[in-house]
């Protein structure tokens, strides 16, 4: 993924400069630049950001200052400036990091690895859906596969449940509640108090019960009858045109 880069100077030739790393570097794109900051202000706090905005300090109408703390909550602000004397306030107008100019392209790299590695751990981690499980059976020390895209429905019983898997019934002792939790919310639905449906599986939808692609007919509860129809609802093409 790139990195969204802006640039607010009043220098062009710091522009230039900046917009030459930007483009030389790998990971990051132009986003824009201006020497106007009230222009730049507008831009920054699209509803689009830069993830990276490099901010001068001394420019006229709205200095950088000025500007920082108005887009800190949109991007991370990187100052740039030719005074040193900024580079304890910048930080307190939660700069991420401060570039003093002529900025090298070194320096200007290690900035943007620092942002890159923040950027990187603050990124979710996205789970693998788990596609099977496993239960145990009658037989000691025996587990079954069970893959998740074959569920026809779950029914509970009292001390197990039964998990319909093709023409196949698997029977291992869990409770309704417990299995509900191993299935993904996206494709099952509690529709009773007995019943969890694999809705990639439903050949038909009645205001009382459902069909299965095998045929089976099962009830729908009355306390989850209407979560259940809506989800179906959501899931319905519906025509724009009036009759």
């Amino acid at each position: 993924m790139s990195l969204k880069c802006y640039v607010v100077d009043d220098e062009l030739h710091s522009v230039e400069m900046l917009i030459e790393y930007i483009e030389q570097t790998e990971g990051l794109e132009l986003y824009g630049y201006s020497t106007n900051p009230l222009v730049a202000l507008n831009e920054v706090t699209s509803a689009d950001p830069p993830d990276i905005t490099f901010l001068d300090i001394e420019m006229p109408e709205l200095s950088g200052m000025e500007f920082a703390p108005l887009v800190s909550l949109y991007t991370k602000i990187v100052i740039t400036t030719a005074f040193q004397e900024f580079a304890f306030e910048a930080f307190e107008k939660e700069a991420f990091d401060f570039l003093l100019k002529p900025i090298s392209y070194p320096r200007f790299r290690r900035c943007i690895q620092r942002i890159q590695r923040t950027v990187a751990l603050a990124a979710p981690v996205q789970e693998k859906k788990r596609n099977f499980f496993f239960v145990k059976t009658e037989t000691r020390g025996k587990m079954i596969k069970v893959a998740i895209k074959d569920i026809l429905y779950v029914e509970g019983a009292q001390n197990y449940i039964k998990i319909y898997v093709g023409n196949e019934v698997i029977m291992p002792y869990l409770t309704i509640n417990e299995i509900e939790q191993y299935l993904p919310l996206d494709q099952f639905a509690r529709i009773h108090q007995s019943f969890i449906v694999n809705t990639e599986r439903i050949k038909a939808v009645e205001q009382t019960r459902i069909t299965l692609e095998n045929n089976t007919h099962l009830n729908l509860g009355r306390y989850y009858k209407e979560p259940f129809l809506d989800k179906m609802n959501a899931l319905l093409l519906k025509s724009r045109r009036k009759f």
